[in-house]
């Protein structure tokens, strides 16, 4: 029985062993996960890092894709499935969140290119404000694909907007020339 016993602990162990872990790096004291599923598609978290506006703290950005690049027009250009997600560090209004994301597609974009865009970004604030208040601890996911983005908040969907090219503009949100927070846009360039 003692032997029975201690050939069992010893398989357990070698089958705990031979499972991949799921993997977590910390930024800023969340805990990111280094994998994620958008769809059938497995994506690894390319970087994380500190969105600050002047000296506060307001989330901790991830981006995760099919495989690493620190090319930023690689990730905006890309069809294959994108992932950013929010990880809120302090409480935003709905006006705040929306406004903080329309501030960087006016910073990324022409008139010609916001007024193409309008029906898109109308759709899009509908959806955030929706979602109304963020709190501390709360995350915003965005999928991005070939058909769009998709936006989750603390797990649940909330909604999408069938547009690629208004997916290409938000990202540039984080990762344009003139994005929202350059430390933010290196550490999520993996940099």
């Amino acid at each position: 029985m003692a032997r029975f016993g201690m050939t069992t602990a010893v398989v357990l162990a070698a089958l705990l062993f031979a499972v991949p872990l799921a993997q977590a790096v910390e930024v800023g004291g969340v805990r990111i996960d280094e994998q994620a599923k958008v769809g059938t598609t497995d994506l690894l978290l390319n970087g994380a890092g500190i969105r600050t506006r002047i000296f506060f703290k307001v989330y901790v950005g991830a981006l995760y894709l099919p495989k690493k690049t620190n090319l930023a027009v690689a990730v905006i250009e890309s069809k294959e499935p994108r992932r950013v997600v929010l990880h809120m560090l302090r409480d935003l209004s709905a006006d705040q969140l929306f406004g903080a994301l329309m501030d960087g597609l006016k910073n990324n974009h022409g008139e010609a290119e916001l007024a193409k865009l309008k029906p898109d970004t109308d759709q899009f604030e509908n959806l955030m404000r929706g979602i109304g208040n963020a709190r501390t601890g709360d995350v915003i996911g965005i999928d991005f694909s070939a058909d769009g983005i998709a936006v989750a908040f603390n797990g649940q969907a909330r909604g999408n907007v069938a547009s690629e090219a208004f997916g290409r503009a938000l990202l540039k949100v984080w990762l344009g020339d003139k994005p929202a927070d350059g430390d933010l846009k290196r550490a999520m360039l993996g940099g």
